[in-house]
């Protein structure tokens, strides 16, 4: 028998064409519209077609991927599910695909995939795309490796998985260690695995026994999806000479958790000193990251401003993950009810 795939349609540019009145491409297809332009699929799998929403890429708020990831699992239930996949605009497509990464609980592949080109272009490459995130999906040897993202035929991790260009095909790249692997035609290659990331549990009082019974019989274990996310995290992004008045804007308007953008190994001007740490003082997780699209957070250095005084101060290193990418884990660990100190130990266990 043929594996079986179920296919959740967002939006994005894989669902787009030119819109006369608009003057350019919008959502327009429908999960059944692109699947009947995709040759070969049906000889791959069985596929289920789920029409979850007609967004662009930047329409997709952290709700919404909750919901997302919902459905998904809700999909999951279905032991003769062997693989989901995820149509979704690029823009977004990172930070929807680590968000599952970090809350779903699965052994079968999650494949998030999109196109760079919409289907009133000569060039779309939403059907090719497509055609190998099912392969993907569909295939054993994707089991156990988290959520993936499936585009021009590599096969890259979601919590390395980067778009590096504006409009290019090749545009997704692991930002430090290259793909798992590749689909070459009818074969899917896999030459590495990846450490994926420990799963974040949610409180107690939150659980639902019911369901996490018919996760375990379906092959998942305890859902780890959160109730709601925190959505009040800012991302602040520091330059040379910058000064704290976009933290203290954040502090003084409600923020939960920021993101702070820094420079090299995540070290910051002496101008924001002051800002961060009343941020800190006030309780307020503070994550530093780096503005390098390569590399890790550390504490390297001892002068002011950098990593090793930051550290002492109470801010949290980000490790090797990128701002956007640390916001949704911030959101998930907040929206779950976690301490400080566990939102602490939770990036420490991750770098």
């Amino acid at each position: 028998m043929k594996p079986r795939v179920a296919i959740l349609f967002t939006g994005g540019t894989i669902s787009m064409r030119v819109d006369a009145d608009t003057g350019g491409p919008i959502p327009a297809l429908s999960g059944e519209e692109i699947i009947a332009r995709v040759e070969g699929v049906n000889e791959i799998a069985e596929i289920e077609i789920v029409n979850f929403s007609l967004l662009p890429g930047p329409h997709m708020t952290p709700a919404k991927m909750l919901e997302l990831a919902t459905a998904v699992e809700a999909r999951m239930l279905d032991e003769s599910i062997s693989g989901v996949v995820v149509t979704h605009g690029t823009d977004t497509l990172e930070e929807t695909a680590y968000l599952h990464d970090l809350v779903l609980d699965c052994d079968r592949p999650v494949v998030f995939v999109g196109a760079m080109r919409n289907s009133s272009e000569l060039s779309w490459d939403g059907p090719a795309n497509l055609r190998s995130a099912v392969r993907v999906a569909a295939d054993p040897i994707a089991r156990g490796l988290g959520v993936l993202v499936v585009m021009n035929e590599r096969i890259i991790a979601a919590a390395e998985a980067i778009k590096t260009h504006t409009e290019a095909p090749e545009t997704f790249q692991s930002r430090d260690f290259g793909p798992l692997g590749i689909v070459d035609k009818d074969r899917v290659i896999v030459r590495r695995g990846t450490r994926r990331e420990k799963r974040i549990p949610l409180k107690k009082q939150q659980l639902d026994r019911a369901p996490l019974e018919r996760l375990r019989k379906a092959g998942c274990f305890p859902t780890n999806i959160p109730v709601k996310l925190e959505e009040r995290v800012d991302i602040i992004q520091l330059a040379a000479g910058s000064d704290g008045r976009f933290i203290e804007f954040a502090v003084d308007s409600g923020s939960r958790g920021l993101v702070i953008q820094g420079l090299g190994r995540g070290n910051v001007p002496v101008s924001a000193l002051p800002a961060i740490k009343r941020a800190i003082q006030a309780d307020i997780p503070v994550v530093i990251t780096s503005r390098c699209p390569r590399g890790r957070v550390l504490d390297t250095y001892a002068y002011e401003g950098a990593g090793k005084q930051l550290k002492r101060m109470g801010a949290i290193l980000g490790g090797m993950c990128p701002s956007h990418k640390v916001r949704i884990k911030l959101m998930v660990l907040l929206g779950s009810g976690f301490s400080l100190d566990e939102i602490r130990k939770a990036f420490a266990e991750s770098d």
